[in-house]
């Protein structure tokens, strides 16, 4: 399931995501870092792909030849659940 970094919405799988590629929904790039199954916030450069050339602007298009769409989906939004009720969903007794 290939969804979009700032809408959140599903796209479709025959969707062809080239470099200029948009959002049906929301028109922001596709081929970008935070749709990438490489993008890693934590990581050098953002990106787990040691080879790639470093990108600035993680949200805008670029030409990373090793690029992925990431089928898992990115969120960098807010979760439905507060942190406190994901503690205490952690430590529930069934």
């Amino acid at each position: 399931m290939k969804v979009c970094h700032k809408c959140k919405k599903e796209i479709a799988e025959d969707f062809f995501v080239g470099r200029q590629a948009q959002c049906p929904s929301c028109g922001s790039d596709l081929h970008c870092c935070l749709n990438c199954s490489f993008y890693d916030a934590g990581a050098y450069n953002d990106c787990r792909e040691p080879q790639a050339e470093r990108v600035l602007d993680k949200a805008r298009s670029n030409f990373c030849d090793f690029f992925r769409f990431n089928h898992a989906g990115y969120s960098s939004g807010p979760t439905d659940l507060d942190p406190k009720d994901k503690l205490e969903d952690l430590f529930k007794k069934n």
